[in-house]
């Protein structure tokens, strides 16, 4: 039987909504600043660190957050497990703003940026370039969340016609939305590769394109379980327990998976006697996986697993793991050499919380104008 998703309703323009709003206008000003007087006018970068925040969150560790719906896919199309459906859209919905201000802000990370279009050019294309493969399939990516996610618009729009025929064809770009962020997120660990040595030993590795494509999935998941529980707490919806334990269940053995091959690795190489040398790369390492532990721990205890308080802290844990291993490669323990320092500017943060106000504010919108959730959810099993 197909799903039945209705819009929400209620008011939008709350207090909330005006927050994230004022957010968005100073960050609007910082942005306008970044574009008439240049990027340094807002950002610290350098040639010792050519990708700041910007880059770190908003697209390597952005379109991890934002892989709920890929993972999603995953379980649903290729292991077919058709009970998770009903989660496609609102995991969909997350990806596509994730993904699309993702893109947004790598337009305000490049310097000129009204050469950006070179890079869809074939006469300048370096067919060895990882970054043309991920500039390439993020794009490509973000066109298909938008397609998959169509089917709502149209259904708001009572636009049948084209709704028959977008779902006629939607198999294909469901294919596409599976191979597309297989290769994008394990290339995101690609780059670091060319970094040699300015990369720590803790982080540098052979195998990290795995591990960013493990710790995106897992993150996916745990955003998935996190936006729901948002969204009951938020926005008055009932707890969806029994799914949420379910899809909840895979998290701990993809991150036993990744703490074995990451571990095994340092062992094999010899980079683990990097964790007895001073500095704060260790305790970073520590505390990386220590939160993966702490969702572990409590995520494989199936009691446990119907507790939304439970589920709330491990998914925010899995999270914030996932998001300080992506900001401790990139940005906090990458060292360029002597006479490189880097700390984000006022206008950086301001611009990566209004980039952040944006999303929670889209959100709002399309949960509660387009049929994102279902009309009936399923009945809360635990407390």
């Amino acid at each position: 039987m197909r799903e039945v998703y209705r819009p929400i309703g209620g008011k939008l323009l709350t207090r909330h909504f005006y927050f994230m709003g004022v957010l968005v206008l100073i960050g609007a000003f910082f942005m306008a600043r970044r574009f008439i007087f240049g990027i340094g006018d807002v950002a610290n970068l350098s040639d010792g660190f050519p990708w700041g925040i910007w880059i770190t969150y908003d697209v390597v560790t952005g379109t991890a957050i934002a892989c709920g719906g890929y993972a999603m896919a995953l379980l649903v199309y290729i292991f077919n497990r058709g009970q998770f459906h009903p989660m496609i859209r609102a995991a969909l919905l997350t990806s596509v703003f994730g993904y699309t201000l993702a893109g947004l802000s790598i337009v305000i990370d490049v310097g000129r940026y009204w050469q950006l279009y070179n890079v869809f050019l074939p006469q300048y294309a370096n067919l060895n370039s990882v970054m043309l493969e991920v500039a390439l399939c993020v794009t490509l990516y973000t066109l298909v969340l938008w397609i998959e996610l169509s089917p709502a618009i149209l259904e708001a729009m009572k636009d049948n016609r084209h709704l028959r025929q977008v779902r006629h064809a939607l198999f294909f770009f469901i294919g596409l939305g599976i191979l597309l962020p297989t290769m994008h997120q394990s290339s995101l660990g690609s780059l670091l590769l060319i970094a040699g040595y300015k990369v720590h030993p803790l982080w540098q590795t052979n195998i990290i394109p795995l591990l960013f494509l493990l710790t995106a999935i897992t993150m996916g998941y745990a955003m998935v379980v996190f936006e729901s529980l948002y969204a009951a707490v938020n926005l008055d919806r009932p707890i969806e327990t029994e799914l949420l334990s379910k899809v909840s269940a895979i998290i701990p053995w993809l991150l036993i998976l990744y703490l074995v091959l990451r571990i095994s690795d340092l062992v094999w190489t010899g980079a683990i006697a990097a964790l007895l040398k001073p500095g704060p790369e260790p305790l970073l390492f520590v505390l990386e996986t220590a939160l993966f532990l702490y969702a572990i721990v409590n995520l494989l205890h199936k009691e446990r697993r119907v507790r939304p308080r439970v589920l709330f802290w491990t998914a925010l844990a899995t999270i914030l793991g996932g998001s300080l291993y992506r900001f401790d490669a990139f940005l906090i323990a990458y060292d360029p050499g002597p006479g490189w320092q880097y700390f984000p500017g006022v206008g950086e943060i301001l611009i990566t919380l209004a980039i952040i106000a944006v999303e929670i504010m889209a959100y709002l919108f399309f949960v509660k104008k387009m049929p994102i959730l279902l009309a009936a959810r399923p009945a809360r099993l635990g407390a």
